[in-house]
This record gives structure tokens, C-alpha cells and sequence, in this order.
């Protein structure tokens, strides 16, 4: 299928765009640059430094539980909205309401998500050489829940919360492996997906680091086209389709060895997320 045709194939000028771009964007002087934008996140620009205190007392005015939360928090979404503290700031105090309505008690237990978890598809693996925690995820052990969003909204933040807990001192983000091999139409669930990307995107905003998409098929693409619109620029550049036969040397780009995970030729056996 033509989807899977341009998954890793440089762009052609009689390749449509809505196509090509949906899987492959071009290793250049902008992911470079993102890269080495990275590598010095632990530290705040003179932009930021002059921000942050001013989007503080705003939300701080608007909502006092703003003063529980750090300045690594502002600064997050600050970077999210391009530094604009109005922007930033009505995020910012969207996610607090929208934490005390989905964390009231200020955490998600394992009584709050039993059929998520009995599905066994979420695990917890090392770090890589970042020293950003890694998850890795099957896609087809998912299955839709009749009247189960919501619980797979407070599973989503149980992993969520699960792995910004394990990220080390001077580092912000996480790593995510998705494996989709024996995905069908079953397992599709679009609302389930965008209510995924809406809370790492809205709430969880510059955790992830980047999101590794493994053994991706044609059937898959056709949901992927579905959910591909609501992804923003930001998070498009993080998301990287893994060919079969390079898993191994993809992921040891930026993963030791001993850190990735048995099933692609690693060290690493899987742990369940709440076994982590």
C-alpha cells in the first residue's frame, strides 16, 4: 500500500505530501539542531528565565494550587506554546483543573484501573543514553472497553505519572516504544488514541523524548491517517517508524544494549508497568 511505500523513502516531488509525511521526516539541520536543543534542556535561556516568574503570578492569581507546582512545570509549557505566556498560562491552568478532576486523590491506583492492567500491555524497561526512561507498549493487546475511556484516561496517567517518577535529576523527559506486531482492526480504537494524545499533549507537555513505532503495518496506517491531524509539529518530530529488520540497530542509536529489551535482541526482560 502506498502508505506503507513511503514509510521510510525520501521525499519525491510526485509523492502527495499528505501521504509521504505521515511516517518519514528527513534527518537534517533541524532535527540536528532539536537534538543538540536537547541535549541542553536541564538549562533555561535568558527567554525563559524572564518568563517564567511572569506566568507564575499570573496562574498563581488565577488558581493558588499553581504554588505546589515547580518551575520545570512553567517552563514545560512554556516550551509547549513557544513562549507565550498567555498561551502558556491558559494551558497551565487547564491541567490543573483537569488534575483534580481525573487525580482527586493526587494519585491513580491499581484498584482505579483493573481491566487496563489485566490486558498486560504496558511495560516499564530501562533508560537510554539520556537517561530517559523507557516504556514500551503492544498495541494489540488493546482492546476498546465498552464505557472504558475513562478508565483508560487514569490508565494513561498512571503510566504517565509511573515513568516521570523514575526520570532522573537534569532530565525532563521520557522514551516510548510502541509495538504494533499483530495489530488488527480489533484492537483499532481511534477516541481511545486521541484521549491518549490529548492528555500527553495537553497535560504532559515536552515529557516525551521520543516514541518509537515498531513493526508498523499497512492496516495499521489506515487508523494512523485517522489520528496523524491531531498531532502536533512538536510531537510529529519525536515520532520515529522503526523498518523490522533495523529494530535492533535503531534502538542502539540511543539505547545500550543492556537497557533494550529481550524481544529485540537486548538484555533487558519485560517488567509490567506496575510491577516497575
Amino acid at each position: 500500500m502506498e502508505g506503507e511505500k513511503g514509510k521510510n523513502s525520501p521525499k519525491k516531488s510526485s509523492t502527495s505530501e499528505s501521504e509521504e509525511d505521515l511516517t518519514y521526516t528527513p534527518r537534517g539541520e533541524e532535527e540536528e539542531e532539536e537534538e543538540e536543543e536537547e541535549e541542553e534542556e536541564g538549562k533555561s535561556t535568558e527567554a525563559e528565565l524572564t518568563k517564567i516568574p511572569l506566568m507564575r503570578a499570573f496562574v498563581e492569581s488565577n488558581d493558588p494550587s499553581a504554588k505546589e507546582e515547580d518551575d520545570l512545570m512553567i517552563r514545560r509549557f512554556l516550551r509547549a506554546r513557544d513562549l507565550d505566556v498567555e498561551k502558556a498560562s491558559t494551558m497551565f491552568l487547564k491541567y490543573l483543573k483537569w488534575k483534580r478532576t481525573i487525580i482527586p486523590n493526587g494519585f491513580i491506583s491499581l484498584s482505579d484501573i483493573p481491566n487496563e492492567l489485566s490486558h498486560n500491555k504496558v511495560f516499564i524497561q530501562g533508560f537510554d543514553k539520556k537517561g530517559r526512561p523507557i516504556a514500551l507498549a503492544f498495541g494489540a493487546k488493546h482492546y476498546q472497553i465498552k464505557d472504558g475511556l475513562d478508565e483508560l484516561k487514569r490508565f494513561t496517567v498512571y503510566c504517565i505519572e509511573k515513568l516521570c517518577s523514575r526520570i532522573p535529576p537534569g532530565q525532563e523527559k521520557f522514551v516510548g516504544i510502541a509495538d504494533l506486531k499483530g495489530w488488527r482492526y480489533a484492537n483499532s480504537d481511534v477516541r481511545g488514541y486521541l484521549s491518549i494524545l490529548s492528555i500527553l499533549q495537553d497535560c504532559y507537555p515536552e515529557r516525551l523524548g521520543k516514541l518509537y513505532i515498531v513493526h508498523a503495518s499497512s492496516i495499521f496506517m489506515t487508523v494512523w491517517k485517522i489520528v496523524y491531524p491531531f498531532i502536533d509539529n512538536k510531537t510529529k518530530k519525536k515520532i520515529v517508524f522503526v523498518e523490522k529488520n533495523k529494530i535492533k540497530s535503531t534502538l542502539m542509536e540511543e539505547i545500550d544494549e543492556s537497557q533494550i529489551p529481550e524481544i529485540y535482541g537486548g538484555q533487558l526482560p519485560l517488567v509490567p508497568i506496575q510491577d516497575g
